[in-house]
């Protein structure tokens, strides 16, 4: 499940290895940002590194009230699981994605994974990440201080694995573009 171009560029080494072994079968739910214009469009550049299992739902509204885009996304990813019958959803964060996915996740029984909990913002984010986490199954914390937060929530240590921030592999990547590329892709 995705909803920002950043989350995006998080989870799209996962993406890859998930989608290149054939003992896998990646599935892509991708909402929020990504299907606003005035945010680029970044479905497009979801579409072009060509995943097989791309799901686009549009979960937003005209006055951008958080509580019904919430309302919303549950109802479409709990269609949307419905369909594919999912053994592990996968959240990263602190959005409303990841709360609705991991809703939808733990009232389904189907195994929840979250990507970087136990950070702290001292913003609402923060209270969303939380949620996410306690509707977690499995946890993938970015260091250690994040870890030991879990296990303060209540999380098994058992099910908590530190494996750093993904934006490592992003940052360390050899497809980046250059500032130029950028800068003419965004002008």
């Amino acid at each position: 499940m995705t909803g920002t171009r950043a989350e995006f560029g998080k989870l799209s080494s996962l993406m890859d290895s998930v989608e290149s072994d054939n003992t896998f079968e990646c599935h892509i739910f991708v909402t929020g940002m990504h299907t606003l214009e005035k945010y680029g469009n970044t479905f497009d550049e979801i579409q072009k590194k060509g995943y097989k299992n791309i799901t686009v739902f549009d979960n937003q509204t005209d006055a951008n009230q958080q509580d019904i885009i919430l309302a919303k996304t549950i109802i479409g990813f709990s269609e949307y699981i419905k369909k594919n019958s999912p053994d592990m959803i996968i959240v990263h964060g602190d959005r409303i994605e990841a709360l609705a996915g991991s809703i939808v996740g733990s009232f389904n029984n189907i195994l929840v994974s979250h990507i970087e909990g136990g950070e702290i913002s001292g913003t609402v984010d923060e209270l969303i990440r939380h949620a996410v986490s306690k509707l977690s199954h499995i946890h993938f914390t970015a260091n250690d201080e994040a870890k030991e937060r879990l296990v303060q929530l209540g999380e098994s240590k058992n099910s908590i694995f530190t494996i750093g921030s993904p934006d490592i592999h992003v940052m360390t990547s050899v497809e980046l573009p250059t500032i130029n590329e950028v800068l003419n892709h965004y002008e």
